[in-house]
């Protein structure tokens, strides 16, 4: 094979162009079939919002693997291996689950069982955990039952650690792309760098996972017109843990053969670079710690672990005082920094500048969780260029110049949040604890996003002098 680069770019193209185009019409067919619940108690957007965007993501899915099957430096992923036809038959699988949950709010229960399912139907047909690389051991092979039992532990872990973290618009979404970035780094580093013909698949499982992510982002950030519900985060969270699976327990340590020495020497020296095979878990270190906190808080106060509340790290972040926008930026930067951390230590794992730098960007952002009331604002001849949240409150009256204030009226000072702006009440995170939600009709025109189209400060301060939509 040819260095593949632009066949996966091009794969990657093709399916985010088509996740951006199904969304559309799925957005339109999710509130023709009543696919939007209710406003919940934990929920943070304040109008009823259509689900089901997993639907569109499924159909970039299936057209990245169509596309790249027929590529000539991608092609023999499919004749030399059967896990791109597992991963679309377990992907399948929870897709379907995760449409009916959205559309009919099926048991937990019942989809952690589809879940276990749809991992049990990828095992079946080959991708699976074969060995372990374990440090200072060497390659410890598995007993079919435990690599089956391993592989649909990694899959539920993953597919639920991505479910609680989609809570704000474009989390989930945006953490993944993150993850998938990562993760295509890393194995094709491995699959290139190395000619390691095993780690071909998850490069590929990381590249339709980024055009998925990419394209469903435009419809999901906030103010989302549409959310990807749980046909779409399980769908991400099992493509995710697929590609960890390909790549974990199919690489052997001799077939690098950048180390001299025994295979024990070789797999305890190579600890920095088996350290990203587990990238899935390293990468939603975030998710998976809210996931592991949520079950301790829910067990320890008497309630089932699958009982929703308003406890996760991003309604943490809402209730300090940081805005919507603000609270995805954050676990975006700690994502990355995870993420993009790991991957560069396998890399240069002796080089100390790394570490500093790790170091550093942790110092910035415990600094960002500290000022949840700061606002950054654009200099005047750059505020064409940014959105209208990073830009100067004008007086009234004044002009682009900065000029022309009449009556001697004026708006907030310069840096102050303006209690009904863009990122006040509407976003949730500046409310009061407890604050009443103000009740929003469920037609058409009641649907976030609808109004998105106009300047969202008419729509606030409408709110703010007390007027409700009708």
């Amino acid at each position: 094979m040819g260095q593949p680069v632009r066949d996966y770019l091009l794969t990657l193209c093709v399916t985010a162009a088509v996740t951006y185009l199904l969304t559309g019409p799925v957005r339109k067919f999710a509130i023709a079939v009543g696919a939007m619940p209710a406003i919940r108690a934990r929920d943070v957007h304040r109008e009823p919002t259509p689900r089901l965007g997993g639907i569109a993501m499924f159909g970039g899915l299936c057209a990245g693997l169509i596309v790249a099957s027929h590529l000539a430096n991608l092609d023999g992923v499919f004749e030399l291996s059967s896990e791109p036809r597992a991963l679309l038959s377990g992907a399948a699988l929870i897709w379907l689950i995760g449409v009916l949950d959205d559309k009919f709010e099926i048991d937990a229960l019942i989809k952690l069982g589809g879940q276990m399912l749809a991992a049990a139907v990828m095992v079946l047909q080959g991708l699976t955990i074969l060995w372990l690389p374990i440090p200072g051991v060497g390659t410890v092979a598995l007993t079919p039952w435990q690599g089956t039992l391993l592989t649909v532990a990694l899959v539920v872990i993953t597919i639920n650690a991505v479910n609680f973290v989609d809570g704000l618009d474009g989390l989930a979404a945006g953490m993944v792309l993150i993850a998938a970035a990562a993760f295509f780094l890393y194995t094709y580093r491995l699959w290139y760098g190395h000619t390691i013909e095993a780690a071909a698949p998850a490069t590929l499982f990381a590249a339709i996972l980024m055009g998925m992510c990419l394209g469903f982002l435009p419809h999901n950030m906030h103010p989302a017109r549409i959310f990807m519900g749980d046909s779409g985060s399980m769908l991400i969270g099992l493509v995710l843990a697929a590609g960890a699976i390909s790549v974990t327990g199919q690489v052997d340590p001799d077939t690098m053969k950048i180390f001299e020495g025994s295979e024990r020497q070789a797999t305890h020296a190579m600890l920095p670079v088996f350290i990203p095979l587990l990238l899935p878990l390293t990468i939603i270190a975030i998710p998976a710690a809210d996931l592991v906190l949520a079950i301790v808080r829910r067990t320890w106060n008497g309630q089932s672990p699958f009982a929703a509340d308003r406890g996760h790290l991003h309604h943490r972040l809402l209730n300090i005082g940081h805005s919507h926008s603000r609270s995805v930026l954050i676990m975006y930067f700690w994502s990355a920094l995870i993420a993009f951390g790991a991957v560069g230590y396998s890399v240069h794992s002796t080089s100390l500048w790394i570490v500093l730098v790790i170091v550093g960007l942790s110092a910035l952002g415990l600094i960002l969780l500290l000022m949840p009331r700061f606002t950054p604002r654009a200099p005047r001849w750059a505020e064409s260029f940014v959105p209208p949240r990073y830009r100067r409150r004008r007086r009234r009256g004044e002009d682009a110049t900065g000029n022309g204030a009449v009556e001697g009226q004026q708006g907030p000072v310069d840096g102050q949040m303006d209690p009904a702006g863009p990122d006040g009440p509407r976003d949730g995170g500046n409310e009061p604890e407890g604050a009443p939600a103000a009740p929003v009709a469920a037609g058409v025109s009641g649907v976030n996003g609808a109004t998105a189209i106009s300047h969202r400060s008419r729509i606030s301060e409408r709110r703010a002098a007390g007027s409700t939509r009708r």
